[in-house]
């Protein structure tokens, strides 16, 4: 089978040749192997993230799990955003943008690393409720897409992975990279002023359907559902009553289109699990992280829901990927096979994005597991 053909295959409850090998190498490794700047690659995209990460797909042999599809939305947008490069060193460049709005103008700031990714130093909503009335020009009537820059995308993976679009949905986890006071302020707001986060919500939860709608309309393998932290960054609770509208009216519809769908929540996940078992049309649920960093155990997952759902997950980042010896991997990698693979619905992967330094010679061991133990 190709890469393409096994990754769907697995990722819709099927059993394929053997199982699928995507570590997440989602930015950190293929920017080191550009040898380039990270600054490059973030800030001036040269090259492009998802051509660096064609390039590492390659290199290792994996099977490519392509998330770097996004819809260009075109929009009736009354805010201009302005941004230059205020300081360079070294080490780092400081970017500094401008959103103006009718309502006001606000600011930020992002620090671009010469080796590490790119953080946030300053986000452009100092206070939810003294900046709400800007916060509304964030979400402009979409009016339709254009897909050259998809097209581009699936052109040059072809049979290397399956081609995905993301989407995300409502919650504090889509809120915070935006918001200075962070979870704080989210949480005194959603206690003081619900009916702000209310209103957040649903114009969240317009716009993300109507990406979905764009989104399925680019015809990709799959859509992937990205919200991580979904239940660490906020309750299960509120992901029931902030997320799962949204999360259950996406899936309905990629579903009836006949696209796959995945979910994508780093940190805690067992409970979403077990609330979207009942509350979504979902296909698959990554990346399924093992303690302390998450709190899924992969055998039990199988057992409980592996009719429900296929999985992708879940070696530990760091303890085995980045700091194990190969012979770790491999033991790792075996157990993860027997403890999830049987029967199908399954794509062995790490808990989350490995580390800038995780030795090559692990992520080939990977690999290597994948062809040999992990055949049907």
């Amino acid at each position: 089978m190709t890469a393409k053909e096994r990754m769907l295959i697995a990722m819709t409850g099927g059993q394929p040749d053997r199982v699928p090998c995507a570590p997440d190498i989602s930015t950190m490794i293929p920017q080191r192997l550009t040898g380039k700047p990270f600054w490059d690659i973030e800030l001036n995209g040269n090259p492009p993230l998802w051509k660096a990460y064609i390039d590492a797909v390659k290199y290792y042999g994996i099977d490519g799990w392509f998330i770097y599809g996004g819809v260009n939305a075109r929009t009736d947008s009354k805010m201009t955003i302005k941004g230059e490069v205020t300081s360079r060193t070294d080490e780092r460049v400081i970017y500094r943008y401008t959103y103006d709005t009718p309502a006001g103008q606000m600011t930020g700031e992002m620090t671009y690393f010469i080796a590490d990714s790119a953080s946030p130093t300053e986000k452009i909503i100092k206070s939810i409720k003294d900046d709400f009335e800007k916060i509304k020009y964030l979400y402009p009537e979409i009016l339709d897409a254009d897909n050259t820059g998809l097209e581009e995308m699936r052109s040059e993976l072809g049979d290397l992975g399956a081609f995905g679009i993301c989407v995300t949905y409502p919650g504090f986890m889509a809120w915070f990279p935006f918001v200075q006071g962070g979870i704080e302020d989210l949480t005194y707001t959603y206690m003081d002023h619900p009916e702000l986060i209310e209103e957040w919500r649903q114009m969240e939860h317009k716009r993300q359907v109507r990406m979905m709608e764009l989104a399925i309309a680019a015809k990709p393998d799959f859509i992937l559902l990205g919200g991580s932290g979904s239940i660490t960054l906020q309750s299960p609770d509120l992901f029931k009553e902030l997320s799962v509208p949204t999360i259950k009216e996406q899936t309905r519809m990629a579903k009836e289109a006949g696209i796959p769908t995945m979910l994508h929540s780093c940190g805690k996940e067992k409970a979403l699990v077990e609330i979207l078992a009942t509350e979504s049309d979902l296909n698959c649920v990554n990346p399924l992280e093992v303690p302390p960093m998450g709190d899924c155990d992969l055998a039990e997952l199988k057992r409980d829901f592996g009719k429900r759902f296929s999985f992708m997950g879940n070696i530990h980042t760091t303890d085995v990927m980045l700091y194990g010896t190969v012979d770790d991997v491999e033991a790792t990698a075996k157990k993860c096979i027997d403890d999830a693979a049987s029967g199908g619905g399954f794509i062995l992967s790490t808990g989350d994005q490995c580390g800038r330094d995780t030795p090559d010679e692990n992520i080939r061991k990977l690999v290597e597991v994948a062809k040999s133990y992990g055949r049907y």
